[in-house]
């Protein structure tokens, strides 16, 4: 330490009170930014828990309902729902959610919140098998598994500091080229995809939509994190709702909203769920990491192995997302393992799985057959 010097007697004097200040208020800015990196993670693991257990609520809601009836249905296109007090207290629960997500975009980079929005799919998973007497296999249970391991090797390796702290920042970043540039090219490809793609491929091919959702949803949480940040400033005692650059992000905020949500809502209503959530997580994550990296810098500041780090751990993330939902129907156990592993491998050939129901290549075939047969174009 430099704060302390010895004199000519012997005994130790102050040091330079400049270098002292100095030295204590870098030590100041690295606690603040420490505090701040765990509130934000804090608030996005709770997000993902409120929003995870809001799904299990309103479908138990859901379900009471389809119990009497019928007519008062949302899918027969009744309204019953909304004299549900477990409905309104999912839509409660999913508020809070959606909130604790807002709030930790102002305290964490965006690398670290969005990767983290798995979690929630967990949650729904587990509770779901416990709550809703919905089956999770095995393979599930290692998607949940991966899911928690890849989260956990985010979480060491994420930026934990932010290179932008105020709106004066901000405003100078955006002036960047790198960041004008991105911005141009999101307009003009979300542009092209909704105009010319979209009205020719948009009800065959699954990417058509979710690009168009994910595009615009790494600018919509480019505003939610500069809107989060002029509140923050807000209540820390400097005024930004005399700034325009507040009501920019407000208004960008809701715009990319309204077509992120009308999009994401085509392609809900033409393709499997089970296949747009994995495919939509890994192309909105990977395009807000890449939007928050141009305009915040948050990666600028990472080594070579926490950037390996972080792409390992994104990586994981996404084969426990797709395990899990792309084979969640497979009726595979933990026995059905461990009797093929306690099998001579001249025996395998003369098994008799006969207790299944089925196995991996005809539930596959199966559903394959099933999708076309069922394939509607609007």
């Amino acid at each position: 330490m430099a704060s302390i010097a010895s004199s000519s007697n012997g005994f130790p004097t102050p040091a330079d009170p400049v270098t002292s200040i100095g030295s204590v208020n870098t030590l100041d800015e690295v606690h603040y930014a420490s505090t701040d990196f765990y509130i934000g993670l804090g608030l996005a693991v709770s997000s993902s828990l409120f929003i995870g257990s809001s799904f299990i609520i309103k479908k138990k809601a859901l379900l009471k309902l389809a119990s009497g009836d019928t007519s008062q249905r949302a899918s027969e296109g009744g309204y019953g729902y909304l004299r549900e007090w477990m409905w309104w207290m999912g839509v409660i629960t999913m508020g809070v959610g959606e909130a604790c997500n807002f709030a930790a975009y102002a305290f964490a980079p965006a690398s670290l919140v969005t990767p983290l929005g798995a979690l929630s799919v967990i949650v729904t998973a587990i509770l779901s098998s416990r709550m809703l007497n919905e089956r999770l296999n095995l393979l599930g249970s290692i998607g949940c598994a991966l899911c928690l391991l890849g989260s956990t090797v985010i979480v060491i390796h994420s930026p934990k500091e932010e290179e932008v702290g105020s709106m004066a920042e901000l405003a100078l970043k955006m002036k960047d080229a790198g960041f004008l540039i991105y911005v141009i090219l999101v307009i003009l490809a979300t542009g092209f995809i909704v105009v010319y793609v979209a009205p020719r491929y948009g009800h065959t091919n699954i990417l058509v939509y979710i690009s168009v959702c994910s595009l615009i949803g790494s600018l919509s949480v480019l505003s939610v994190k500069g809107l989060g940040l002029a509140i923050k400033e807000t209540l820390s005692g400097h005024q930004q709702f005399t700034n325009w650059l507040t009501y920019f992000w407000l208004a960008s905020v809701a715009m990319c909203v309204s077509v992120q949500l009308i999009y994401l809502n085509k392609a809900l209503d033409i393709f499997n769920t089970s296949m747009v959530t994995p495919i939509y997580y890994v192309f909105f994550t990977t395009f807000v990491i890449l939007a928050s990296s141009i305009l915040y810098k948050e990666w600028s500041c990472l080594g070579a192995s926490d950037v390996i780090g972080n792409f390992v751990g994104f990586l994981t993330t996404i084969i426990g997302i797709f395990q899990m939902q792309l084979f969640r129907d497979v009726n595979i156990s933990l026995y059905q393992v461990q009797k093929l592993v306690s099998r001579p491998s001249a025996s395998l050939a003369n098994a008799d799985f006969s207790s299944s129901s089925t196995n991996l290549v005809d539930d596959y075939c199966m559903r394959q057959s099933n999708s076309n047969r069922r394939m509607v174009y609007t």
